[in-house]
């Protein structure tokens, strides 16, 4: 007797957990030539009100943990996805139609993107931060500090890159994040939630929605617990960027803009991305003191 394969449905990952969809409507996900390859659930409004409850209550002692410490933990990440390559590599060889080597190749730089961001999370703070020479009997101190809940809508096109590439800056500088995937190539990003659930990563930290950013967007710009938003994932879209940046100003979150096309993930980041979601503190200490 033939087999008949399992047909998955995956689920979204909301404060270390995965539940179903609360509409409890999911669609279809199929490879680059159109065959069917697994369900992904379609997150709802109450899926995004509910990622930014875990994220905001995550939010503190993701924070108040050391640089040093957020750093070991993207770097944990990083292990285990390498401990996960086969699957990772299949996913992306599905969702992107690019060949063995070539997803190959996107999950060494996935991996080393992690790496590299881990290495910058105790270094952030003295790059960007300053003692500041003021006139009169003062130390006065400027230090980067957390945003809060960001979201981020994830690069359509790079599936696995992309994602890690917005995923990581949000984090590896203290603030929480509510992911919405990429809506055609979702399984990516799927595993990596897989991996942050078994990779020392707190619950809440990183929120996984799977659904359409047109759709989920205007909820999460809208969104007044939300400090920061991530428009990449609207690339190539002005009217629909320009739509959500005009939503976000309702509570003055800070927005890093949708570029005119997805950038090219393989070149080195820089520092921005990590700086777009951090907010500059200064402090007088009385000298002597």
């Amino acid at each position: 007797m033939a087999r008949i394969d399992v047909r998955k449905t995956y689920k979204l990952y909301i404060g270390g957990a995965f539940p179903r969809s609360e509409s409890g409507h999911s669609y279809e996900v199929t490879d680059s030539k159109g065959k069917f390859v697994a369900n992904a659930s379609l997150a709802s409004r109450k899926d995004v009100r509910d990622a930014v409850v875990a994220a905001r209550k995550a939010f503190g002692s993701w924070s108040s943990r050391t640089a040093y410490n957020r750093g070991q933990i993207l770097y944990r990440i990083a292990e285990v996805m390498e401990d996960r390559r086969p699957q990772f590599e299949e996913a992306v060889r599905q969702s992107e139609g690019v060949s063995a080597a070539v997803a190959r190749g996107q999950v060494d730089a996935a991996v080393d993107r992690l790496v590299w961001y881990a290495g910058w999370a105790d270094k952030l703070a003295q790059v960007i931060g300053n003692a500041n020479p003021v006139a009169g009997p003062y130390f006065n101190h400027t230090a980067p500090e957390p945003t809060g809940v960001v979201g981020v809508l994830a690069p359509q096109s790079s599936s696995l890159l992309g994602l890690v590439s917005t995923v990581a800056p949000v984090i590896v500088t203290g603030n929480v994040a509510v992911v919405v995937s990429s809506y055609e190539r979702p399984l990516p990003a799927v595993t990596f939630s897989e991996v942050l659930a078994t990779s020392d990563v707190p619950g809440g930290v990183v929120n996984i929605l799977t659904g359409d950013a047109v759709t989920l967007g205007p909820w999460l710009a809208a969104h007044m617990d939300v400090n920061a938003i991530d428009l990449c994932g609207v690339a190539g879209d002005p009217e629909l960027a320009t739509s959500l940046e005009v939503a976000a100003a309702d509570n003055l979150k800070r927005v890093r803009r949708a570029p005119d096309a997805e950038p090219d993930w393989a070149e080195e980041p820089g520092l921005s991305p990590m700086t777009a979601f951090v907010e500059q503190k200064t402090v007088w200490h009385p000298i002597g003191v």
